[in-house]
């Protein structure tokens, strides 16, 4: 990987591939790798540009106060991109969607891959799940809040492990740890991303859900389709929240459509 490096510490990215610029930002509990499986195809025809967001993956965690945003337009800038297409996960479509609105002329379109919603009133299952990981940190308990993310984020609420594709929670599972392990300190230094109204967003933009995710992240995909003007959504029935690794035939093939159309 490559780093650039800032007083914060630095950011560690990859380049495949060539043609207009395409950027995948991961998931908060993955890092670049999770998009492994769909990045060969992608960069038959763009420049595939990946990143550890800073915490996660190869990239170290913060050294003060930052903002995601600030990170992703300083990578662009030192890979001398003015605009692209850019393409987020779970945490990573968040980014892209503050990206969007603070950044509005240097985003060609947009693709979100289970966003979360800012202030969103999560059900009884979310609270459960983040009560489970609370306690299993605080027990100083790291394997159990591994556990606890993989059952929530992977397997999903709507299968068992046996229908998960063999070696995912493996290639997952220390990527979360590291996820883990620098939340505290990422917590403490984010200063979070831009207000704005979503109506806003005028570029082309796909909206994508699993239909084993979690109902919340269902509701709110279908949240961002209708409130982005013009955006289409798209549904992966063998998917749950982390669609590029369940489902990466079906939905690098939504991207290469829907990339050539924007």
């Amino acid at each position: 990987m490559h780093i650039l490096a800032d007083d914060l510490g630095h950011l560690s990215y990859t380049v495949t591939g060539e043609g207009s610029p395409v950027v995948l930002v991961h998931a908060g509990v993955a890092d670049h790798t999770m998009w492994d499986a769909v990045v060969p195809a992608l960069a038959e025809r763009h420049t595939v540009i990946r990143y550890d967001l800073r915490g996660f993956g190869e990239s170290a965690p913060p050294a003060g106060p930052f903002r995601e945003t600030d990170d992703l337009s300083r990578l662009l800038d030192h890979l001398g991109h003015e605009s692209v297409r850019l393409i987020g996960a779970s945490w990573g479509g968040r980014v892209a969607v503050n990206f969007a609105l603070a950044h509005p002329g240097r985003v060609r379109s947009l693709t979100l891959l289970a966003p979360p919603w800012p202030g969103y009133d999560w059900s009884a299952d979310m609270v459960a799940y983040d009560e489970a990981e609370t306690a299993a940190l605080a027990a100083g308990d790291l394997d159990a809040a591994v556990r606890v993310n993989l059952d929530m984020w992977l397997r999903g609420p709507g299968r068992g492990w046996e229908d998960v594709a063999p070696g995912l929670a493996e290639r997952l599972r220390i990527p979360v740890r590291t996820s883990l392990v620098n939340q505290d300190t990422v917590g403490e230094h984010s200063q979070g991303g831009p207000a704005g109204d979503i109506a806003s967003i005028a570029v082309p933009t796909l909206v994508g859900i699993g239909l084993l995710d979690v109902p919340d992240f269902q509701e709110i995909a279908r949240r961002y389709a209708a409130r982005i003007p013009g955006a289409t959504l798209v549904e992966f029935p063998d998917a749950a929240h982390l669609i590029a690794l369940d489902a990466p035939t079906e939905l690098t093939a939504a991207l290469r459509s829907f990339l050539a159309r924007s």
